[in-house]
C-alpha cells in the first residue's frame, strides 16, 4: 500500500501497490502492521457497506463523539464518490477545515479518516457501493453530524444533492463554540 498524507493531519489517501500479470492485478487493501507503522488505528472491528441507487445521493457529515470516536477506511467498490472529511478536533491546527477526494471503482483508492473527523460523500454515478471499516463499534447515542452545505465550512460539492435522508438534512451548522456541536 502507498500512503499519502493529506493536508489535514492524520488523514491519508491509500493507493494499492498493484502486482500485475496476465490475469489482472493483486493488491493489499489493509495490513495491520503497515497501519501501525504509519501511526494509524490498526484495529478495525466493524465493516460497513452502503449502496446508493441514484447519482447525487449524499450521506453525511457523520462522526461519533468521545469516547466512541471512529477512524474509517473508506473504499468505493462500485461506481464513484466524492468523499469529504472535516476536522472537528478543537485542538488541531486544521480545526474546521475540510478536504475532498474522488474514490472510484477504477482508481481503487482508499481514504483513511482519522478519529475526530466528520465524514460524508456524494455519489457521482448511479448504483454506487461504498465499503468502510471502522475502528469502533457503532454507538447510537454518540452519533453526531454537521450540515453538509454549511457556508461557514464551504464544502465545494461537485454536483447538486438529489437524494438525502431527513436525518442528514437536519444536522446542525458547524459551531466551534458549542462543544456538543463538534
Amino acid at each position: 500500500m502507498l500512503f499519502t498524507e493529506l493536508s489535514l493531519a492524520g488523514a491519508y489517501i491509500i493507493d494499492l501497490e498493484k502486482r500485475e500479470d496476465s490475469r489482472g492485478f493483486f493488491g493489499r487493501t489493509y495490513c495491520r502492521r503497515e497501519f501501525e507503522e504509519h501511526g494509524l488505528a490498526a484495529q478495525m472491528p466493524q465493516s460497513n457497506v452502503s449502496f446508493s441507487t441514484k447519482r447525487g445521493t449524499l450521506r453525511g457529515m457523520h462522526y461519533q463523539e468521545a469516547p466512541y470516536e471512529e477512524a474509517k477506511l473508506v473504499r468505493c467498490t462500485r461506481g464513484a464518490i466524492y468523499d469529504v472529511i472535516i476536522d472537528v478536533r478543537p485542538s488541531a491546527s486544521t480545526f474546521g477545515e475540510w478536504t475532498g477526494v474522488e474514490l472510484t471503482e477504477e482508481n481503487h483508492r482508499m481514504l483513511y479518516v482519522p478519529e475526530g473527523f466528520a465524514h460524508g460523500f456524494i455519489t457521482l454515478v448511479d448504483d454506487t457501493e461504498v465499503t468502510y471499516q471502522v475502528s469502533q463499534f457503532y454507538a447510537p447515542g454518540h452519533e453526531r453530524g454537521l450540515c453538509y452545505n454549511d457556508p461557514s465550512i464551504g464544502i465545494e460539492w461537485p454536483l447538486d444533492v438529489s437524494v438525502i435522508s431527513d436525518k442528514d438534512e437536519r444536522w446542525p451548522a458547524f459551531n466551534p463554540s458549542i462543544p456538543e456541536n463538534i
